[in-house]
């Protein structure tokens, strides 16, 4: 229960049919407030990362939710992760500094939400871990597989499907059949008190200038390097490539007569290459640190489906295969902008989450 609408729907739903509920708020830290976290890879002791302005699970959020459950009648219990939190931190940092793109939001839900927060749960005796995620569980000849959500606008199938089949197998998801506005609707027959509080924000702990925050925690990691063009011919320097991301246009700084965008960086000469937005154009990936669900693909045969690379970005045709823990993905059309360290995700033609993994590799249209 974050305080939000959904998750407080969602535990009216499952105390509605019958089931035993818990409720349970994790709390990652407030906007403004300070988390110890490893600094370099750990190398260099402890430093405090400040939450930034758009931080959610705050003490804010931990009294609506404890409203609610006290509306329900239902038992509630505040979880500290702070220190927990401090691991995703770490991830972002370190995948910045290897000049990869982060995804901070799907690593929250392997990590803690059907991770440390089921581990947790099966403390207490609890058969299920219930979010109010909006997506679904299909129950199928492989076993249960994640489903996008009845409201496509809303739908964040993408950000679980990396929490693997022992997770998958007892989460429940009540609100993944329906609508927005329903939700709001039903918060209101339950006499829920946030039933008009607005949407929140994802995860977020750096303000709006990550970069800064990346060189306040770790300044040696820092350094001038060249921007050079596709044939590596210089063009300008740069004050660090963390400053850059893959499809970036803006702030690039450098006299050119067309406009041009990041294609890719290579931290260990510590260079950002850039190019014409064709450029951007990728026509296949290859990802690990997979999670697979479906029969289709898993014995390395190839299988059709659509590909998605961002939380709520277009579905791709594609067909995808899966060899010795690789999973290798070729476009129907080329996609801009893809990069490694982004989160692939393949759907069937149900739109059921084949399975995903992280990119830690493009290949150019």
């Amino acid at each position: 229960m974050s305080g939000g609408v959904d998750s407080s729907v969602a535990a009216a739903l499952l105390q509605r049919d019958g089931h035993e509920v818990v409720g349970c708020f994790m709390r990652l830290g407030s906007p403004g407030e300070e988390l110890e976290v490893p600094i370099d890879g750990g190398s260099c002791g402890v430093g405090a990362a400040r939450i930034g302005h758009q931080g959610c699970c705050s003490i804010n959020d931990a009294a609506d939710a404890r409203l609610v459950a006290a509306r329900l009648g239902i038992p509630f219990y505040v979880v500290n992760f702070r220190n927990d939190f401090g691991r995703i931190i770490s991830y972002f940092e370190e995948e910045y500094h290897a000049g990869r793109t982060p995804n901070p939001c799907v690593r929250c839900n392997d990590w803690l939400k059907f991770g440390k927060l089921r581990q947790y749960a099966e403390q207490l005796g609890c058969d299920a871990v219930a979010t109010g995620h909006y997506a679904q569980v299909a129950r199928t000849a492989d076993g249960p597989r994640i489903e996008r959500g009845l409201d496509r606008a809303k739908d964040q199938s993408y950000v679980l499907f990396g929490i693997g089949r022992e997770a998958l197998a007892r989460m429940m998801l009540p609100i993944g059949a329906m609508e927005k506005p329903r939700v709001r609707e039903l918060a209101r027959e339950f006499g829920l008190p946030v039933s008009d509080k607005p949407d929140s924000q994802e995860i977020c702990f750096v303000p709006d200038d990550y970069a800064a925050f990346l060189e306040r925690r770790a300044p040696g990691r820092f350094a001038e390097g060249a921007i050079v063009d596709e044939a590596g011919r210089e063009l300008g320097r740069h004050g660090g490539h963390q400053h850059f991301t893959v499809g970036q246009r803006k702030g690039i700084r450098v006299p050119a007569t067309i406009p041009l965008y990041v294609l890719r960086k290579d931290p260990t000469a510590n260079t950002v290459v850039v190019g014409p937005r064709e450029s951007l154009d990728v026509a296949a990936i290859e990802a690990t640190d997979t999670a697979w669900y479906a029969a289709p693909g898993a014995d390395g045969t190839e299988v059709e489906c659509t590909a998605q690379v961002r939380a709520h970005g277009t579905p791709i045709p594609a067909r995808a295969r899966l060899v010795d823990g690789v999973l290798s993905v070729a476009f129907a059309r080329p996609e801009a902008g893809v990069a490694p360290g982004q989160a692939v995700v393949c759907y069937d033609r149900d739109e059921r989450i084949l399975g995903g993994g992280w990119i830690r590799a493009t290949f150019r249209a």
